[in-house]
């Protein structure tokens, strides 16, 4: 890999890095701040995503190392160097959390694909690791759509565009179901 390749990829790593320590971060709040019929369901179905997601965190970190960087975990360099917004939604019912999770994790996914594609000719060792950590990710979505889908499939969140909005159309779907 060429030293240019190398100092590419750490950049797109740690961008990478910083929003599973943002995603760990989200899910360990909606975890502190469910409320609602389901809490227990959801409160219990974040934690272990919460462990795999800190897992691929540790590899991302290992990864850049192991091509010659510097992973930054720190707060400040999270806040600094990221593009997006804090997660917006505070104490509420769960399945306004997932509807507003569901963005999250479509973000991510997205972002991390990007990223895979990337590294496609240059570094089959960090796409593989991508590729992975993909599988986890679309799993936990997958477990978060669950809640915020009809039986035909229809999504109560498919219009929205922003946390708020899905977590509000969420939670009056559910309002409207048995």
């Amino acid at each position: 890999m060429s030293t240019k390749d190398g100092a590419a990829i750490i950049k797109m790593l740690q961008t990478r890095l910083h929003a599973l320590n943002d995603l760990a971060l989200t899910l360990k709040h909606i975890h502190w701040n469910v409320v609602g019929p389901h809490f227990i369901a959801v409160h219990e179905m974040i934690d272990p995503q919460v462990d795999q997601v800190r897992e691929m965190i540790d590899d991302l970190a290992e990864r850049i190392s192991t091509l010659g960087g510097e992973p930054k975990g720190t707060p400040g360099a999270l806040v600094a160097e990221r593009s997006w917004d804090d997660y917006s939604i505070g104490r509420a019912e769960s399945i306004a959390h997932l509807g507003a999770l569901d963005m999250v994790y479509t973000s991510i996914i997205e972002e991390h694909r990007a990223a895979m594609k990337a590294t496609d000719e240059s570094d089959p060792v960090t796409q593989d690791m991508l590729i992975e950590q993909l599988r986890g990710l679309e799993l936990f979505q997958w477990f978060v759509r669950a809640h915020l889908e009809s039986g035909g499939g229809r999504l109560s969140t498919a219009d929205a565009h922003t946390e708020r909005k899905a977590a509000q159309q969420a939670a009056e779907e559910a309002r409207g179901r048995p």
